[in-house]
């Protein structure tokens, strides 16, 4: 770990990171990203007119069943006893956006920012497959870490402009 990247070993093998040593304590992430649609589409998913059905509900299933696969999807991402995933909606018709937001919490030895960025994602993703028939140039953006809690690093707090990171695309 000399290069400061947990995931490499001494020779720049891929590993899994060893959390044996490591103490429980509660941890928490959230994260959100947002699905930019057409006037159509945003009516039918406000109304929930949607041919395929509940659009919000169906997504909100989704996501929280891609956080709780989350080690099946990202090599190297251990798999971790979820004791709570809530996936929340907010619709912004003045931007035609729905951004979808996931928490969750474990009580691990390793972080859950990776099953919180899942689920918001899959929840997206969730959306544009229901409402592709109505409008196929959808735009799935802005993913990214809202906040974490617990664990050897400590609390992190997104902000726009923060550096580096935290700039719009």
């Amino acid at each position: 770990m000399e290069n400061g990247l947990t995931h490499l070993d001494a020779h720049g093998n891929a590993v899994m990171v060893d959390v044996g040593g490591k103490a429980v304590t509660e941890r928490a992430a959230t994260a959100k990203g947002e699905i930019r649609v057409g006037e159509k589409a945003f009516a039918a998913i406000e109304s929930g007119t949607v041919g395929k059905g509940d659009v919000l509900g169906v997504a909100r299933i989704a996501g929280i069943m891609a956080a709780k696969q989350t080690s099946g999807l990202i090599p190297l991402c251990h798999p971790l006893m979820l004791t709570k995933c809530a996936v929340e909606f907010e619709l912004h018709p003045e931007t035609q956006t729905v951004e979808a937001i996931c928490t969750v919490q474990v009580s691990g030895k390793t972080g859950v920012e990776m099953e919180a960025l899942t689920g918001a994602s899959v929840a997206l993703l969730t959306i544009y497959d229901m409402c592709k028939a109505i409008d196929r140039g959808m735009v799935i953006g802005n993913l990214h870490l809202v906040s974490k809690s617990g664990g050897k690093s400590g609390d992190f707090r997104f902000e726009e402009n923060q550096g580096e990171t935290g700039k719009p695309f």
